[in-house]
């Protein structure tokens, strides 16, 4: 018989993104913990596992992930960010618990139909392999953090090594007290250079069925290539989703990477170290739902994939904004209903007796971008809640982001985005 006692897990993601000012390396995770945290990494260290380098299907998957996963979770009014390569590693290690139908469904969103076990190894190397140089600095850190209540709950000791395995994941037991969260935060303030400080409330204790917390970090530090001066900087009237005009501040700049899908138009812009800006205004006739809706993964892999190098005057606006969403019915609309079912979840690989009605109560995105002169802040997190070559024209191409469009935050090696987004206003 299963338990009828309630479990709770959460997972959360963190990702920071910072422009020119830079960000340092965060303190060691055991720096920031109490004595009441005991940290379990050396018993579950990680070993030398099989890595898979990014081929087709791998890229075509994780495309199409983030492709349908944004076209679910975006606003039609409002400005909207999300960041797919943070929710996908949130629900692949949470996958790493999951069994059965439950299983099954989670590698047909997660890898579209890639073994949990081959998606594993693509995400390995593929975090592996993202780019980390001095100008454009990328860290990454997890952490599971679990009751001390042994004769309750035990985590399996396969799903920590797992994580740890593929994920680097440290092993945290404590007491789920007020000093927890206090340990939980320091953590996180530290991983993101104090960008991030605090994703736990510390005036609300922690629920008595919460058992498992898994946390995600990751800090990114990014100067554009060309970054923009005074003069760069100009006003101009940038007509919103409403039809409302609003002057605004918009950068100029001279770009070599013009994009073209016959529907929108738009320019990619490097920063250091391998990662790019792309940003797509759909034709004036052609309404951004309408263009949205009609995305795909290949189409978006295929856009970039057919860039042109050409001479292109760009005009892009300073912007700013954060955005929320509850993630719960677009990911049950993208196939993975079970894991929201108490009576029909099965993640029983995720603890030792396997006796617990553990099932997703809530996946919550929260994110955050900048982008001016010197180049781009950005921030998600994701918490996952469970109970218990042509030659230049002779003419310049002029892309002018002065009504809504799509922008993208993408890994130059695969052309897949790490954020994605929509600018629906301004001021």
């Amino acid at each position: 018989m299963r338990r009828t006692r309630a479990f709770a897990a959460v997972l959360l993601i963190i990702t920071f993104i910072a422009g020119a000012a830079g960000c340092a390396e965060g303190k060691s995770p055991s720096s920031a913990l109490s004595a009441k945290a005991v940290d379990l990494t050396d018993g579950f260290k990680p070993k030398s596992v099989n890595g898979r380098l990014a081929d087709d299907s791998f890229t075509a998957s994780m495309a199409d992930f983030s492709i349908e996963l944004f076209k679910k979770s975006i606003s039609d009014t409002e400005n909207s960010l999300i960041s797919p390569t943070s929710v996908m590693f949130a629900l692949a290690m949470t996958a790493n618990g999951a069994d059965g139908e439950t299983l099954a469904q989670m590698e047909a969103l997660l890898g579209g139909g890639i073994p949990l076990d081959e998606l594993n190894e693509y995400l390995y190397t593929y975090a592996d392999g993202l780019p980390n140089e001095e100008k454009s600095k990328l860290s990454i850190a997890n952490s599971i953090w679990f009751r001390d209540d042994e004769g309750q709950f035990q985590l399996a000791p396969g799903f920590l090594q797992k994580n740890a395995d593929y994920y680097s994941a440290a092993a945290y037991s404590s007491a789920f007290d007020g000093q927890t969260i206090k340990d939980i935060n320091s953590w996180v303030r530290a991983k993101t250079d104090g960008m991030i400080d605090d994703i736990l409330n510390e005036d609300e204790p922690i629920s008595p069925d919460t058992v498992v917390y898994l946390i995600n970090a990751v800090a990114f530090d990014a100067e554009w290539l060309g970054p923009y001066y005074e003069h760069n900087v100009r006003n101009g009237d940038f007509t919103g989703i409403d039809g409302v005009s609003r002057n605004v501040d918009f950068m100029y700049s001279g770009e070599s990477i013009y994009l073209d899908d016959g529907a929108a138009i738009g320019f990619m812009k490097p920063y250091f170290g391998g990662y790019s800006f792309a940003a797509l205004v759909p034709n004036e006739d052609v309404p951004i739902e309408a263009y949205i809706k009609s995305l795909t993964g290949g189409r978006f892999l295929e856009i970039l994939s057919n860039a042109q190098r050409t001479i292109v005057d760009a005009y892009m606006p300073k912007f700013e904004f954060e955005y929320a969403i509850r993630m719960n019915d677009a990911l049950i609309a993208l196939g993975i209903p079970d894991a929201f079912d108490m009576l029909k979840a099965d993640f029983s690989n995720m603890e030792i007796d396997q006796e617990s009605l553990l099932f997703i109560a809530e996946v919550l995105h929260k994110t955050y971008i900048s982008v001016d002169e010197l180049g781009t802040k950005a921030g998600a997190a994701t918490m996952v809640a469970m109970p218990s070559g042509a030659a230049p024209p002779s003419e310049a191409k002029t892309v002018r982001l002065d009504r809504p469009f799509i922008f993208a935050i993408v890994d130059g090696a695969t052309n897949l985005p790490v954020f994605i987004g929509t600018v629906m206003s301004l001021g």
